[in-house]
């Protein structure tokens, strides 16, 4: 990407060096406030991260909708609210649909000659490279008075039609691109649980004979594993208390740290011991919740809630493979347990079940393999991930680059052909090796 040949220096931090022909003007000689309009017949809708959105017309109650603005498609939209609260998302928007607001955003109408999609870039990066510093109070909010004086890029109307067409078509390959490497993360993700289920359920010989285990769950298993109760190989652990470690909690399969300081003295004092090589059961709201991981092997010494489940290995278990054994019971049969309104298990409940008895060699090639497999996958998707980073910061330049003035895109045409294949390619090509 080439510059401009001559640049010169403006007193505008945000924007430094523009382009020689460019001029710069005040945001209120381009967008002017809309006065607030009601108009209870439209949809409610919000700013979220750079885009209007609906809002569910049945949560906001009829009161408070009244009390909306009017912003129709073409019109643009600023969240002005608690700055300092949240610096990631994106306040800015170019409105495709006609809806109603909180009367707490911006709506601003272009009043002048202006491409809206070139209008909408400018904002995106006035508001992450500047609006985040104005406004004021303690929750930092501005108002049109904090911005209508600061001042934008003026330039031709061709020009700003050309780079908003150049940005457009980058970021529409750019965004396709990051969609692929999502689905193929999303399918990497499916064969580790696809791989877990199938070495828990039957096994790493895959020329074993099988037979009917009559353990609803698992279906056919090894001719030569057995089957036993779950209360001849997982005790439940009795209540213990030790306020000198720290509180944690279960998350997608994983024990976490919790901040000890958002924990109140006499909740900590209520929570019971889980020690490193025990196993945690969040046996709570099965029926409202059904994607998350809720057993783990504690990889810490802390405290829990006393409504999970702390279990101990009794037997010569390897204890890799009975996380993964527990792991396939929670996601193919443990949510069938449990009663009350919330669904709510406790270790009764499951004791009586069945989980296969495998020799303890097996355990051991068992465990291995799964960890093996998973480390696989995971180094593929940790690649991919790095990948989509990276040209997220390439958006993110690219994006700001273009607006500045930084680079020179007005002989950019798009082209008629383009190529996606090696893309699709290289994502083969992880996903065979991941499999």
């Amino acid at each position: 990407m080439k510059n401009y040949l001559k640049y010169k220096k403006i007193d505008i931090d945000w924007l430094g060096e523009i382009p020689e022909h460019w001029e710069v003007c005040k945001v209120k000689h381009i967008l002017i406030h809309k006065k607030k309009t009601s108009n209870p017949n439209l949809n409610c809708g919000s700013i979220s991260f750079g885009k209007v959105v609906y809002k569910d017309d049945k949560k906001v109650p009829i009161e408070t909708k009244a009390a909306y603005q009017e912003l129709l498609k073409g019109e643009f939209l600023i969240n002005p609210l608690n700055l300092n609260f949240d610096l990631k998302s994106l306040r800015t928007a170019l409105s495709d649909k006609d809806v109603v607001v909180s009367s707490g955003y911006i709506v601003l109408q272009a009043n002048e000659n202006l491409n809206k999609k070139y209008l909408k870039w400018l904002l995106h990066v006035f508001d992450v490279s500047f609006m985040k510093t104005l406004g004021s109070g303690v929750r930092q909010t501005l108002s049109y008075t904090d911005v209508k004086n600061s001042y934008f890029p003026k330039i031709s109307i061709k020009e700003q039609t050309t780079i908003a067409n150049f940005l457009e078509y980058k970021l529409e390959k750019i965004e396709r691109f990051i969609l692929q490497k999502k689905k193929t993360i999303s399918t990497l993700n499916e064969l580790k649980s696809t791989k877990i289920v199938h070495t828990i359920t039957n096994g790493v010989d895959q020329n074993v004979k099988m037979k009917t285990s009559n353990i609803e769950w698992l279906g056919s298993t090894p001719e030569v594993w057995g089957a036993i109760k779950i209360k001849h190989i997982l005790l439940h652990k009795k209540k213990t208390s030790n306020p000198n470690l720290n509180c944690g909690s279960i998350s997608y399969g994983n024990i976490i740290y919790k901040d000890d300081k958002k924990v109140p003295i006499e909740t900590k004092a209520a929570y019971q011991e889980l020690l490193k090589g025990e196993f945690l059961i969040n046996p709570l709201n099965l029926n409202f919740d059904l994607k998350s991981l809720r057993t783990a092997l504690s990889d810490k010494d802390v405290v829990v809630s006393s409504g999970y489940i702390v279990l101990q290995a009794n037997e010569n278990l390897n204890k890799r493979y009975l996380k993964w054994l527990l792991h396939v019971f929670d996601i193919l049969f443990m949510k069938t347990f449990g009663s009350g309104v919330r669904q709510t298990l406790n270790y009764n409940d499951i004791k009586n079940s069945y989980f296969p008895n495998v020799p303890l060699k097996e355990q051991n090639q068992i465990a291995h393999y799964i960890d093996n497999e998973l480390n696989k996958i995971d180094k593929a998707i940790s690649t991919i991930e790095k990948e989509i980073n990276i040209v997220e910061e390439y958006k993110a330049a690219i994006i700001s680059e273009t607006i500045t003035g930084k680079i020179d895109v007005r002989d950019f045409k798009v082209s008629e052909k383009e190529e996606c294949l090696a893309m699709v390619a290289e994502d083969t090509i992880i996903y065979n090796k991941a499999n």
